[in-house]
């Protein structure tokens, strides 16, 4: 069974396809209140919070990391302030998380 973990989740919208596809999801993240209400609604499940306070040791071995890290930071929607905003430094804590998990 591949096993996925699903970061800055939102309402899951991300998740979607990998359930279809018969993955399974052994951990998922969002920090916003709102969305953590929606994606249990949805996945029957509550998110883990705040990503950048979580250890690694702390998220179960995955085969896929899915992340819908906020891309604002790097739009030209947004200000495009890339790695200065900090925002666009969640990149940061999915290479944390892979390379605990690397294999």
């Amino acid at each position: 069974m591949v096993r996925f973990i699903d970061l800055f989740a939102g309402i899951g919208g991300i998740r979607i396809p990998f359930d279809e596809l018969g993955y399974q999801c052994v951990f998922s993240s969002e920090w916003d209140k709102a969305a953590c209400v929606t994606y249990a609604a949805n996945f029957g499940e509550h998110p883990q919070g705040d990503i950048t306070k979580i250890p690694e040791k702390d998220i179960p071995p995955h085969d896929l990391l899915l992340a819908g890290f906020p891309c604002q930071a790097f739009s030209i929607m947004g200000k495009m302030q890339g790695f200065a905003d900090t925002r666009g430094t969640m990149f940061f804590e999915i290479e944390r998380i892979l390379a605990y998990h690397k294999r």
